[in-house]
């Protein structure tokens, strides 16, 4: 029994060494600006997804690209060896995540001595990067 669960971690422990995650806490921007963005990035490789986000006229993409480099960082500082997947283009951006962050809430002044109220959102960003699994090449049977 033991043995088996220490086959499990040591599962686990490659799998998280092929991943690497990057947060973003208390963005001041509103989560649906941001997920604009980040629903651009979801599911590409990461090097596209730099000049996806270099190239886009929305503030939310200065702070993506910047938190898109810091996780490429913590991919290349796990996976010293594996340099050459980077540069072949198999490491991409596997989830990413927008959650709603605290709001504050301010007052306006409104008609007829009424106050309205104004929430200033922000939002964190949880981004995942992985490595595609290359496709395992069967042995062709040759025909007599």
């Amino acid at each position: 029994m033991g043995s088996r669960k220490r086959k499990m971690a040591e599962g686990l422990k490659e799998i998280k060494k092929q991943t690497a995650v990057a947060k973003l806490n208390d963005v001041p921007t509103s989560p649906r600006k941001m997920r604009l963005v980040a629903d651009i990035i979801r599911g590409v490789e990461v090097n596209r997804a730099l000049d996806i986000l270099r190239f886009s006229k929305k503030e939310a993409s200065i702070r993506l690209e910047k938190l898109v480099r810091s996780a490429i960082a913590n991919w290349e500082s796990k996976n010293e060896a594996d340099r050459k997947e980077l540069e072949n283009g198999n490491v991409f951006v596997q989830t990413i995540m927008v959650d709603e962050g605290r709001s504050l809430k301010r007052i306006r002044t409104a008609p007829q001595g009424r106050a309205a109220r104004i929430r200033k959102r922000s939002n964190h960003v949880t981004i995942v990067l992985g490595v595609k699994n290359k496709p395992v090449q069967q042995p062709v049977k040759e025909e007599e």
